[in-house]
């Protein structure tokens, strides 16, 4: 039997399809199969680097049913990389239950580093970010008002990943549990043309999105619960800042 291949985590662009590193692209083209969330949307970013390694799905709906093949073929001496519609697998995105099931039949696996949507939206909200708890989604019904309090009661920033047509509702149930002037910042549409940070209470922001509904990949980051004692307002109203870039 000859050697085992490898598995490849490879970060993909969360909008911009320069970010990303030029390792990522060599291994994308040195790899034997490619697995993505969805073979379209990959398909721009391979075809832009004029990447043609054959490319298969590997998405939530069919990950329990495909690991144990993949797990075989790479067994069997492919090497293959796991890429998502963005950021970095694992991460709010299929490739949790293939790399465990790697690890556990002995198959290297190695992750790149690069783009994740939370990681420019910490950095950005200017909120600490020395200490930090990632939620990702929140569930939409079952345990969700259990998660909110437990935000609004952590002395640590937080970051949840939320649907523009869930954002406006889910600060509100957030500003039952916790003072609206907790300070959080909401990152929409990172690294796009049209990407904004806007930065503000919990009470400020919900005033901006009521009056302009948001639209696509939304990341939102929550001060700790004592945060807004060091805050002194200069102004009123939230802050936005919009930047445009191709």
């Amino acid at each position: 039997m000859g050697e085992q291949g490898k598995l490849f985590l490879v970060p993909t662009p969360v909008g911009n399809l320069e970010d990303i590193t030029l390792r990522a692209l060599r291994i994308l083209k040195e790899v034997d199969i490619i697995y993505a969330e969805d073979t379209r949307t990959s398909g721009f970013l391979l075809s832009k680097y004029n990447i043609s390694t054959h490319i298969e799905s590997y998405h939530k709906f069919n990950e329990h049913k495909r690991t144990e093949s993949i797990v075989e073929r790479i067994a069997g001496g492919k090497n293959a990389a796991l890429i998502t519609d963005a950021g970095s697998p694992g991460i709010s995105d299929p490739g949790f239950l293939l790399t465990r099931a790697c690890i556990e039949s002995g198959i290297e696996v190695e992750a790149l580093p690069g783009a994740t949507a939370f990681v420019p939206a910490l950095t950005a909200s200017g909120l600490p970010a020395d200490r930090f708890c990632f939620e990702g989604f929140l569930p939409q019904k079952k345990g969700r008002q259990t998660r909110l309090k437990e935000i609004a009661q952590r002395e640590i920033t937080t970051i949840v990943y939320e649907s523009p047509f869930r954002l406006v509702k889910m600060l509100q149930a957030l500003s039952e549990f916790t003072s609206e002037s907790r300070q959080c910042a909401v990152c929409r549409e990172l690294t796009k043309l049209h990407s904004e940070c806007v930065r503000g209470t919990i009470k400020e922001i919900i005033q901006h999105y009521t009056t302009q509904p948001p639209k696509g990949e939304i990341v939102v980051i929550i001060a700790g619960k004592d945060e807004e004692k060091d805050y002194e307002k200069e102004s009123s109203g939230c802050r936005a800042d919009n930047s445009e870039q191709g």
